[in-house]
């Protein structure tokens, strides 16, 4: 979290030990006249700013202030990808349970027949069981007849392939919504490759971690340790760099907390676009406001082509 004269802001950006190697980088394009970003606003103890103008935002690409050039902020519908693991490690200590749990709270909160939701599910490959429409669809139906495939984990190819799904559905506010362990051993992009596919095709990333009554140590205690790491870990980074955020399923309370959290921000974004400048490669983004009260959430960058194409 950055101060400035009169500025609060969360900037999240990707330096060079962390942006992808071009090998890693998948070949994507998101428009070629403008740079579009949706960006939450909340208040430093974590409640959504509404009613803001395009006047109270600063945008700064590469160090340098860039022109508003549209800005929206009127309700829209939304187009949510679910994607459930369904590795061989979910299918202990009732974590494919509390899963389901996690999706059908989401689903709930969707407005039907105007918000659209798609469901995928992963182990080493992933697979579509509906895609994007018109919510709630059938989406609890179709994950409790899938059949459990037991394999590895390839949870950042997941998140990768999922988010140029969702893009292509030009949704003004859309989000992968992860559901997950966060276990990953057989993934071929890096955390980072995802971060930066995600961040320049807008589509930020939410991670639920689950965390089934099982898997407490002990007397019913949560592994404290285990779960800091994981919410402090590359999971954790993925979402942030993209706008999103990361959440522990530790309790009801909490799975229904994540699940408001993630509608409701998704709900609020404010969607602004702006005119990319300036020499080719990775250029980082800041969204800031004038209130030193606001904690702003956007994605960390975009790639600019050497033809002024932004990919």
């Amino acid at each position: 979290m950055r101060l400035t004269g009169f500025l609060l802001t969360t900037t999240l950006t990707l330096g060079p030990a962390l942006v992808a190697s071009p090998q890693e980088r998948p070949s994507f394009r998101a428009s070629v006249d403008r740079v579009t970003l949706s960006v939450s606003v909340r208040t430093t103890r974590g409640r959504h700013v509404p009613n803001l103008k395009a006047s109270d935002f600063a945008l700064y690409d590469n160090g340098v202030r860039r022109e508003i050039i549209d800005f929206r902020s009127e309700p829209t519908p939304m187009a949510v990808a679910l994607l459930v693991d369904f590795s061989g490690s979910m299918d202990v200590a009732e974590r494919r349970t509390a899963a389901r749990e996690e999706v059908r709270q989401i689903v709930e909160r969707l407005t039907p027949g105007l918000d659209q939701a798609g469901l995928f599910v992963f182990d080493k490959q992933l697979h579509e069981l509906q895609s994007l429409a018109p919510a709630p669809g059938a989406i609890l139906a179709q994950l409790d007849s899938y059949q459990r495939p037991f394999g590895v984990t390839s949870l950042f190819d997941a998140v990768a392939e999922t988010g140029k799904r969702l893009s292509q559905d030009g949704a003004a506010r859309r989000a992968v919504v992860a559901i997950t362990d966060g276990a990953d051993n057989a993934s071929l992009m890096t955390p980072a490759a995802v971060s930066e596919l995600a961040s320049r095709i807008d589509v930020p990333t939410y991670v639920i971690l689950v965390v089934s009554p099982l898997d407490r140590a002990g007397k019913g205690v949560v592994d404290e340790a285990r779960l800091t790491a994981a919410m402090n870990g590359p999971l954790a980074h993925l979402a942030r760099w993209t706008g999103g955020e990361i959440y522990a399923g530790v309790s009801p309370v909490e799975s229904a907390k994540a699940a408001d959290d993630i509608v409701t921000d998704l709900r609020q974004q404010y969607v602004i676009a702006f005119e990319p400048k300036g020499s080719a490669g990775w250029h980082p983004l800041s969204v800031e406001t004038r209130s030193r009260d606001h904690v702003v959430r956007a994605r960390s960058g975009y790639v600019l082509g050497n033809n002024g194409n932004v990919f």
